[in-house]
């Protein structure tokens, strides 16, 4: 029995080591994409910034590729996690939309760098633009689901189809997000204002003593 307890102990602190090991590389990778772009980036300045040697970063990953396609996946997840976060069961639209618009601001100002690198990755590589198109869509199509389930339970009548204004509302936050990465004090002005926005997209007026677009 003690021989058993020992090699569980001993398998446990090698997956803790190797998770651990991965993750550096994964953040190390991801630093130099943002600071090189990914054509620039090699093999070498990932294992450099990471302080492993070469051999290590191919028990984990195939190619730089592979690592890049990592990381886009990892970004796909945080934007559908961020809906999540957000409680899309929820019953009341208003808390709803300042949680969504909030939560995905937030998401895209910490993913702003390394989402410039995929978009024009993605230009050049298919498998990068179906992730890229997966981030995009994906949480888009479940923006537009809910929409059109608020038009059927009769609490909302917006300025399109549900489809139009989720990709409206998408694009509100991505343009938003470039000024609160340039300024982070403006956050809680920006997700006010883009909820409010939003509300009107769905036909919905703001709640009293809500505050007026642009005002402090």
């Amino acid at each position: 029995m003690p021989i058993a307890r020992n090699s569980w102990t001993v398998r446990d602190k090698l997956d803790r080591q190797d998770s651990a090991t991965r993750a550096r590389l994964l953040t190390a990778a991801r630093t130099v994409f943002e600071q090189r772009g990914y054509a620039r980036t090699t093999i070498a300045d990932i294992t450099a910034q990471a302080d492993v040697g070469r051999a290590t970063f191919y028990v984990y990953f195939a190619s730089k590729q592979d690592v890049f396609a990592v990381l886009a996946a990892d970004l796909r997840d945080r934007f559908l996690a961020a809906q999540e976060a957000a409680d899309p069961e929820a019953e009341d639209p208003y808390l709803l939309a300042e949680r969504t618009n909030a939560a995905f601001l937030d998401a895209y100002v910490d993913n702003l760098a390394f989402m410039t690198v995929l978009e024009h990755q993605s230009l050049t590589d298919p498998a990068m633009r179906v992730l890229r198109d997966e981030i995009s869509d994906r949480p888009r199509g479940r923006t537009a689901r809910y929409i059109a389930r608020l038009v059927r339970q009769g609490l909302a009548e917006p300025a399109g189809s549900p489809e139009s204004v989720a990709t409206a509302a998408a694009g509100m936050v991505a343009g938003f997000a470039r000024a609160v990465a340039a300024d982070p004090s403006c956050r809680d002005r920006a997700v006010a204002d883009l909820t409010a926005m939003y509300l009107r997209l769905l036909g919905l007026t703001p709640r009293a003593g809500a505050p007026a677009p642009g005002r402090d």
